[in-house]
């Protein structure tokens, strides 16, 4: 998941073109599990964290948000690995996901959306020949992207509600206290969207117009 959006620096990773860095992200995600060791994880981990903060000169924030989002997820994943198999590979585990993820949000927190969308679109290009759109995977990745802080705003808010009440559940409860009305948000969210889409013709087929000979 990739909570971060665009944030304005003046750097030399923001100045790289958005297929280069989503190039790199693939490159490592590849590299991590062709080499799973330790020492290959942890080396691209702080590596991640030096681009992020060094280079990129992203606040901290933006990263600390990523790592609290999975902790639950690494926890579980870590636990999982140490009674099923070992402790160094829930380790080794953990600091690959950890690592991916914080990667991500350094590509999107230095590229904008609008330059991965048109990335995505070239990198589809091809695929018109069997019947594929690639206007339209570019829109499903932009609206992904845009609802990210979307949905974490409507989960604060819910949150800020139940607190407002004298309702401050925690653990489970809370858990699912908060996710039944957003998914009824969510739901309702996607109901207005698609037909505020139908309505602009975004799923009508462009009509090919015939070459007089």
């Amino acid at each position: 998941m990739t909570l971060a959006l665009y944030v304005p620096r003046a750097s030399v990773v923001h100045r790289l073109p958005a297929g280069v860095k989503l190039l790199a992200l693939a490159a490592l995600a590849v590299l991590l599990f062709a080499r799973p060791t330790l020492t290959v994880a942890g080396a691209a981990l702080l590596g991640t964290m030096a681009v992020g903060l060094g280079v990129a000169r992203l606040p901290v924030a933006v990263l600390a948000r990523q790592a609290l989002a999975v902790r639950w997820w690494l926890a579980a994943l870590f636990v999982v690995h140490a009674l099923t198999t070992d402790v160094p590979t829930g380790t080794h585990t953990v600091l690959r996901l950890l690592t991916l993820v914080l990667a991500a949000a350094v590509v999107t927190a230095t590229t904008r959306v609008t330059e991965m969308t048109a990335v995505v679109q070239r990198i589809c290009g091809p695929l018109r020949l069997v019947g594929v759109r690639p206007e339209r995977v570019g829109l499903a990745i932009t609206m992904a992207l845009r609802f990210i802080p979307v949905l974490i705003e409507r989960a604060d808010r819910i949150r800020a509600a139940q607190a407002a009440r004298g309702g401050s559940p925690r653990g489970v409860r809370a858990l699912r206290t908060t996710v039944a009305p957003l998914l009824v948000q969510v739901l309702q969210m996607a109901h207005d969207v698609s037909e505020a889409l139908d309505a602009r013709g975004a799923d009508d087929v462009p009509v090919r117009r015939s070459r007089r000979v």
